[in-house]
């Protein structure tokens, strides 16, 4: 017997994410000495702030490096409440946190303790790579509403009441976006809870990982806080990756009934165990510092977003939507399908086309039918100005030879 036949059915039918294969095709060529830009990673390329470092470093000198907690350190989950009173208006106790490690965890946690098989996900789309691939691993069924392009890829109220059935078990609800940007209004958040409340086997999972990256002095709303009836039906998922910089630090956090915390803590005390010490002490210094730094950042993402789009534009074939929050640009290259590339490749799709860029230009992408859209390119500019502008020449010079 190979090994292959040992692993389980769950595990061979899963594919890998489609943002890590990128990412780490381009890390390869780097290594090899090719000056690849990388606008798939999903990842800020600021530095942590130095009070969150000396939090880091003092937290060994202290010592605090031993086992916490399994779901997080008292003194982050209370930090994590005041968060949600403070930026939300969401009343929590400590015993309604959970902490994980990364907001990836949260999800997955959250999605193992609830799903039987058979159980269905209602998930807009374009969606983040791994919700649905979450859903069939743990046996449910992920259901997939498309939002509509002249929307910004918003869903309506009508799309929603329309795809629940007595199985429906969660609804995820990603605002601002990944890949797109979408932001849903606190209106349009209010009609979906509308529909939800009809409903009451339904939970809500709510992924605000990108709360702090919204643009053109918008305001964020989650639908919890739009929506109070249905608080005691969300689950709401946040963590300190995108906002502070802080990715590879591992620390998400959600607020949600008491009996669906206590059964992720139950899952972790069994799997991962709890998030790294350091980085929970890292995190409570990111939300109890200072958050000024937040606007500052905001500041310039919106820069490089408009440049970003600006410079797309004045691309032949190409064209995109202003995202309105998180730092992607989910960019239409339809056009391009049936082409060929200088080097003679024929663009069948998306794929393809975001491999000969990564081949023939040096520049990593995402394709879009890895959220679930194909005819699309997930751009991240969460780069500098230079290596945007650099970016952008080589997709230029790119599309001038394709026919």
């Amino acid at each position: 017997m190979d090994i292959i036949s040992r692993l389980s059915d769950n595990i061979k039918h899963m594919p890998p994410s489609a943002t890590m294969i990128m990412v780490e095709a381009a890390r390869h060529m780097k290594a090899q000495g090719i000056d690849v830009i990388n606008l798939g990673a999903g990842e800020p390329d600021f530095n942590v702030d130095p009070h969150i470092c000396h939090a880091v470093i003092e937290a060994i000198g202290k010592g605090q490096t031993k086992y916490t907690s399994v779901d997080g350190i008292s003194e982050l989950k209370q930090a994590i409440c005041e968060k949600f009173k403070r930026d939300n208006g969401l009343i929590y106790s400590p015993s309604q946190i959970n902490v994980s490690p990364g907001g990836k965890a949260v999800i997955y946690n959250a999605l193992a303790v609830s799903l039987n098989p058979g159980d269905q996900v209602i998930i807009p789309t374009p969606c983040w790579v791994s919700y649905p691939d979450m859903v069939k691993f743990f046996g449910g069924a992920p259901v997939i509403i498309k939002g509509d392009q002249s929307r910004g890829f918003k869903i309506s109220p009508k799309q929603l009441d329309a795809a629940i059935t007595d199985k429906t078990k969660w609804f995820i609800l990603n605002s601002p976006s990944n890949p797109t940007g979408l932001v849903y209004t606190q209106t349009e958040l209010r009609a979906l809870g509308e529909v939800l409340q009809a409903y009451p086997h339904i939970m809500i999972l709510a992924d605000d990982i990108y709360e702090h990256i919204i643009y053109d002095g918008q305001e964020f709303a989650t639908i919890a806080q739009a929506c109070p009836t249905l608080y005691s039906r969300v689950l709401t998922m946040n963590g300190v990756s995108k906002a502070y910089a802080m990715t590879g630090l591992r620390i998400g956090f959600a607020a949600g009934p008491e009996e669906v915390i206590k059964a992720m803590a139950k899952i972790m005390g069994q799997s991962s165990s709890n998030p790294a010490s350091i980085s929970q002490w890292a995190a409570l210094a990111a939300l109890c510092g200072s958050q000024s730094e937040l606007k500052s950042r905001l500041k310039i993402y919106q820069k490089r977003r408009d440049f970003v789009c600006q410079s797309l534009a004045a691309l032949p074939l190409i064209s995109c939507a202003v995202p309105q929050g998180a730092f992607y640009v989910f960019a239409d290259i339809s056009k391009l399908i049936g082409r060929h590339t200088k080097a003679g490749t024929l663009i069948a799709d998306d794929k393809l086309l975001a491999q000969a860029l990564l081949e023939e230009a040096h520049l990593a992408t995402i394709p879009g039918t890895a959220f679930y859209c194909s005819g699309f390119l997930r751009l991240s500019f969460a780069a500098d100005m230079d290596r945007l502008s650099d970016a952008m020449k080589r997709l230029g010079d790119f599309l001038k030879d394709v026919h």
